[in-house]
């Protein structure tokens, strides 16, 4: 009795919603083969009319798949950290600010900047002893010794370069707060030129200069630091585990972990703070908000300043796990940072998260199907799962929920 009333339940379910069906019969078709894979069976090949599909399963480790879901998360983590900004400028500033992908990028650049002097200070003061050791032989030669050498005496280019949390955490460290300032310091200057003269303008003015803005600082990084994508971190001497398969390294633990406590220090601040009350009240109606004198200027510019420096932080976490930067790396993640906030809901920051994991890991996991020749259309996959939760959820995974 219970089998024929989940029959009749899902019959019904498919005639009243076909599009939810179609999606359900397909996520448990990629399910199968995920298990088929898993245990090394392999059906097919399933061949349709207009294109090869391969076979049903294969092969797959579990290591592997456990690799795809730890990438996942580690770009979902930045796109999510970097939303939280779009998602509060849209929610009290109602705009969407097309340069925010440009403030990560030049978030990212200053704060590199300074991490790379600090790491090559640092390295002075082994100078004497790597000199010795090399026109000697004594002592170990290692690559940063050999680089040192061929920077400062012979004036050739280092064999390789950049710093990292092992050899150099002080300078990630300031790296990552010179990130999180200059940005909300770029920011700032931008509200007071461009953004606080339009405050009453419609939306579509403010997103016409904000991409302006995006265009200014773009080429304003470029030619301040060069218009070549930069190799500015080292994986000489990084730490790595492997865990059942998983090769996780210290640059990524440190992203992941650094974007969680953020995003945990930012709940604690709109939920026990006087601060966050006031932007949730602003977020959900402004006139209101000045009526009861909630000073709005002042929650503007805090809401600069907290999306700015998560945005800029995300910048500069994004390097640990690619390893270099260049003038438009934000812009090429900027459609990855909107799908974020659109799937999770518009005025969400917590939809924000979750949507940049979301996607993060839709971009990753879609790998196990999309090999060879078809790995190209992992990122689109991304947008693929935002359409669909749209088509369900058309305000959002966090639809309603405003600010927090």
């Amino acid at each position: 009795m219970d089998t024929e009333t989940a029959v009749e339940r899902g019959v019904e379910f498919s005639r009243g919603n076909p599009g939810a069906a179609v999606v359900v019969l397909f996520g448990a078709f990629l399910l199968l083969d995920l298990l088929a894979k898993l245990a090394g069976i392999s059906i097919g090949p399933l061949d349709l009319p207009w294109v090869s599909l391969g076979p049903f399963g294969g092969t797959i480790a579990a290591g592997q798949v456990a690799g795809y879901i730890w990438d996942g998360i580690v770009i979902g983590a930045v796109i999510g950290l970097a939303s939280i900004g779009l998602s509060l400028t849209y929610s009290i500033l109602n705009f969407a600010n097309f340069a925010h992908g440009d403030y990560l990028t030049a978030g990212a650049f200053s704060g590199w900047a300074v991490a790379y002097i600090i790491a090559g200070v640092g390295g002075l003061f082994a100078f004497s002893e790597s000199v010795v050791s090399l026109v000697t032989g004594f002592g170990t030669n290692s690559m940063a010794d050999v680089n040192l050498v061929r920077l400062v005496l012979l004036q050739t280019p280092p064999l390789q370069a950049g710093a990292n949390i092992w050899l150099s955490p002080a300078a990630i460290v300031v790296g990552l707060v010179f990130a999180a300032a200059m940005t909300i310091v770029l920011s700032l200057v931008l509200d007071r030129l461009v953004y606080r003269p339009m405050r009453n303008a419609d939306g579509i003015s403010l997103l016409i200069a904000s991409i302006g803005v995006a265009f200014a600082v773009r080429y304003l990084v470029a030619l301040v630091f060069g218009n070549n994508r930069r190799i500015v971190t080292s994986s000489e001497s990084l730490p790595s585990v492997n865990l059942a398969g998983v090769i996780v390294d210290a640059h990524e633990v440190t992203l992941v972990v650094v974007a969680g406590v953020l995003m945990v220090a930012l709940h604690i601040l709109l939920q026990r703070t006087k601060l966050g009350k006031a932007m949730r009240a602003m977020a959900d109606n402004r006139a209101l908000a000045q009526v009861t004198g909630i000073p709005t200027e002042r929650v503007i510019k805090s809401t600069w300043i907290i999306g700015a420096g998560m945005t800029g932080a995300a910048g500069f976490l994004l390097v640990l796990s690619q390893g270099g930067l260049g003038f438009q790396t934000g812009w090429l993640l900027l459609l990855l940072i909107f799908a974020a906030v659109i799937m999770g809901g518009i005025g969400s920051i917590y939809g924000a998260i979750a949507g940049g994991l979301l996607i993060g890991l839709a971009s990753r996991v879609s790998l196990i199907w999309l090999q060879g020749d078809f790995a190209s259309f992992a990122r689109p996959t991304a947008f693929a799962l935002m359409i669909l939760v749209l088509l369900f959820r058309p305000s959002g995974i966090f639809s309603g929920v405003k600010t927090a």
